[in-house]
């Protein structure tokens, strides 16, 4: 039996507005009532005029793999990188976390595919002692054939919970041309010109003769097991096209205006990254995520690699005035949690759903997380 207890005194965010100075109550880690005024019935929690957000679902978070290799060929073991940063993602006021690990084994670090496969069933290992509802975001590099027999073990073994396929070759997607593509590997990664000049080759080679294929083969695999599907670095119309003909319902990180514009005509949704929003532009100077909301054609945000920069997002589209504050929420918590099949449990603050939430200070235009809360259990706290 979880805890019951009421909220009083808050703005309630909603997916249709703001419920200023009402009550919620949750009864066994549920929300079982949302009212203006005040409620009575258990303990009381005064949220002093505060904010009460839906908890944030991140559907595509990096950050662990810098959690377990903070510099490049420098480990931490996983148990101890998992706990800690589940610390500071409750910190956030995120509820949902998928944890994104890359399957690219021409890239470099632990996104070789023993160490990412291994650290998959590591991390679903530890859920049961985690803060937060811990998930797993599998990242395919399409120039990766090796790949494809340990997603496939990983997916029927349930150890995955949302697909993405990525092309990190040179010549299109993020990289425009090959010094763009050395220029951010080669110092990340120390490698030499030479080493970068044979990593190319062998990811060129690889998506001539093989990707389609590939990608085929474990699109279908995970129709078959249910798990959702998103693209990743999408750069054309024509490659949006080719999603939604293969019913794939998101994209990852567009890289520019008409590839947005085209998944919103297609009704395709749009994941873009919340470090975008926050700087106000790319980190490879493809698509400014301001510029893709304010023209109406983004979904959803994630922190891609930066947990911390959900809330400030969502602050950042309020204070400049490109959304209002609840749609600025619904892009960090129900638009994400329908992208990836699990809103009838999470993702707003509606009667019946789990009791996922964040109270927020929200004084000064400068939001801080004051309560953290996962099926109605505090999860973190501030006061």
């Amino acid at each position: 039996m979880q805890d019951s207890f009421v909220i009083v005194n808050a703005h309630v965010v909603t997916p249709e507005g703001i419920r200023e100075n009402a009550s919620l109550q949750v009864e066994d880690g549920r929300i079982a009532l949302i009212r203006e005024g005040s409620l009575k019935g258990g303990r009381e929690i005064n949220a002093a005029g505060n904010f009460l957000f839906p908890g944030f679902v991140d559907m595509h978070s990096d950050a662990i793999e810098k959690g377990i290799e903070p510099r490049p060929n420098t480990f931490f073991p996983v148990d101890i990188a998992v706990y800690e940063l589940d610390k500071k993602i409750a910190a956030c006021g995120i509820t949902t976390m998928y944890h994104s690990l890359s399957f690219a084994e021409l890239e470099v670090g632990l996104r070789n595919n023993n160490t990412a496969a291994r650290i998959i069933r590591e991390i679903n290992t530890l859920q049961h002692k985690l803060k937060i509802n811990t998930k797993i975001h599998a990242r395919f590099e399409i120039t990766d054939l090796g790949a494809v027999p340990f997603l496939e073990d990983l997916i029927r073994d349930e150890q995955i919970n949302l697909f993405s396929f990525m092309d990190h070759s040179p010549g299109q997607g993020q990289f425009r041309d090959i010094l763009s593509f050395k220029s951010y590997y080669g110092p990340v990664y120390a490698k030499t010109d030479a080493e970068m000049d044979q990593i190319i080759e062998r990811k060129l080679d690889a998506k001539k003769n093989h990707a389609s294929a590939m990608i085929a083969k474990l699109i279908g695999i995970c129709k078959q097991n249910g798990i959702a599907i998103a693209s990743h670095d999408d750069d054309s119309r024509e490659k949006i096209t080719w999603l939604k003909e293969m019913n794939i319902g998101m994209t990852e990180f567009p890289v520019n205006i008409e590839t947005v514009r085209t998944a919103h005509e297609l009704g395709v949704s749009v994941c873009l990254g919340s470090p975008n929003v926050l700087r106000g532009q790319s980190q490879a100077k493809n698509l400014s995520a301001r510029e893709a909301i304010s023209s109406g054609f983004g979904d959803i945000l994630c922190s891609d690699y930066s947990p911390m920069t959900l809330l400030h997002a969502v602050g950042t589209l309020t204070k400049l005035g490109i959304l209002p504050l609840h749609e600025a929420i619904k892009m960090v918590s129900l638009n994400p949690a329908r992208a990836v099949g699990i809103a009838d449990e999470t993702g707003s603050l509606e009667v019946g759903k789990a009791a996922d939430m964040v109270l927020v200070d929200h004084s000064d235009d400068f939001p801080r997380v004051l309560k953290t809360f996962v099926s109605g259990r505090e999860v973190f706290a501030t006061c």
